[in-house]
């Protein structure tokens, strides 16, 4: 049994590329120091004495700042490079985070937070282009999954270290999320070399406009048309969730926590797995089927209440999510050939959107309907996003090409 498992996961992790290794290392020692954004509501009400107005606009400074940095670090990918974005990006973030630790102006915190949403919003167009220039064929997927199995396990201690650096000073949190940034920039500029782009992988599944330009290729926009109603169901987990769970489920904040590990834990021990297990399938049917999961997650809430009940919905979506966000990059990489910066910039641009417009709905809704009808809503959506992504197949999947040796 034991030899089972173990030969389970070596095959899950079999083939994927040094280069891939090196990028998940330095996402995971850039979201060990995932910490400011956690705490910069309390900081800035708290410590700094701002209105909750004042505090809001900060935030959304950010989110404003990270929908320009996604589309511009994909553009400058395929301009200047996606190693010197990557490096350029840490660099730049490392070093607006140490001095955001020093700022107690509103108008200073304004420009400086817009200025870090761009700048560290830029890396991951950068990283998404990196990865799938370092793997191609079945080895795509597997990239992104490995990466983003590094950013969960990185951001499960951000927090906590960031709890007990309060207690000591909060520029001490600028300080700690700075300095990993910048060790992680390091990582990059010292170990990671990029492949040529030329030998990214398998092509689009049509001819691309000329130009290589997303912003023609009319299926591919469709295809982000509706993963960005999938990104805004999803990201609700940021705004309303906590909101419902704690008003009508009756959970206080420390019973909130746990769920959350609920997604850690699944995504750490089975995502590999799963995206092994599918890579020889459609990307887009399988992430109809993860859209479908998480529309249930969230569609199901209403129906029931409690502690279980909740880890129950948080085990549904954390499967939906484990099926769509890695294939959703790697069917943009797919699409994108020669030109993935700017379309993984789209991608990126999508998500940073999706985090704009999410609190923006989720909580219109909420305060207008209810949280029942916000989440039946929400699950709705799931599923129109699913028949959305399964219509759009024929144009999106690519033909599967045998692994290369690595």
């Amino acid at each position: 049994m034991l030899k089972s498992v173990v030969s389970l996961y070596r095959n899950a992790y079999a083939g994927v590329p040094r280069g891939a290794w090196i990028l998940a290392l330095a996402e995971f020692i850039n979201r060990c120091g995932f910490m400011v954004l956690v705490f910069l509501n309390i900081y800035l009400t708290r410590h700094l004495g701002f209105t909750l107005l004042q505090a809001g606009r900060v935030l959304s400074a950010y989110g404003l700042g990270a929908i320009a940095g996604g589309y511009l670090g994909g553009a400058l990918c395929d301009k200047v490079g996606v190693r010197r974005v990557q490096i350029g990006s840490l660099v730049l973030s490392g070093i607006v985070l140490i001095i955001s630790g020093y700022a107690e102006g509103y108008a200073l915190l304004l420009v400086l937070l817009f200025l870090y949403g761009v700048v560290a919003t830029a890396l991951f167009p950068a990283n998404d282009t990196a990865m799938s220039r370092f793997c191609s064929g079945e080895m795509r997927s597997k990239g992104f999954a490995l990466r983003r199995l590094a950013a969960n396990l990185g951001i499960t201690f951000g927090p906590v270290i960031g709890g007990f650096l309060i207690l000591i000073d909060y520029r001490w949190l600028f300080w700690a999320d700075g300095l990993t940034t910048l060790a992680s920039a390091v990582v990059i500029a010292r170990y990671v070399k990029l492949i040529p782009a030329s030998t990214a992988g398998p092509g689009p599944a049509r001819p691309l406009p000329k130009n290589g330009s997303p912003w023609r290729d009319i299926p591919f926009l469709a295809y982000m048309g509706f993963f960005l109603v999938l990104a805004v169901v999803f990201s609700q987990l940021f705004s309303t969730f906590n909101l419902y769970l704690n008003q009508v489920y009756g959970l206080k904040e420390n019973r909130i926590g746990p769920l959350w590990a609920v997604n850690t834990i699944l995504i750490v021990a089975v995502e590999m797995i799963l995206i092994h297990a599918v890579r020889r399938r459609s990307e887009t049917k399988i992430i109809a089927l993860g859209a479908v999961f998480i529309g249930l997650g969230f569609g199901l809430m209403p129906l029931g209440r409690g502690f279980g009940y909740a880890a129950f919905t948080v085990f549904v979506w954390s499967i939906g999510e484990i099926l769509t966000m890695p294939l959703a990059a790697t069917v943009t990489a797919n699409r994108a050939g020669a030109s993935a910066g700017r379309y993984m910039g789209v991608l990126s641009l999508v998500f940073s959107l999706a985090m704009f417009v999410a609190p923006l709905c989720g909580n219109w809704l909420y305060g207008a309907a209810g949280g029942d009808a916000l989440w039946f809503i929400m699950g709705g959506a799931g599923i129109l996003a699913a028949f959305g992504f399964l219509a759009l197949g024929k144009e999106m999947d690519v033909p599967k090409q045998a692994t290369p040796a690595v």
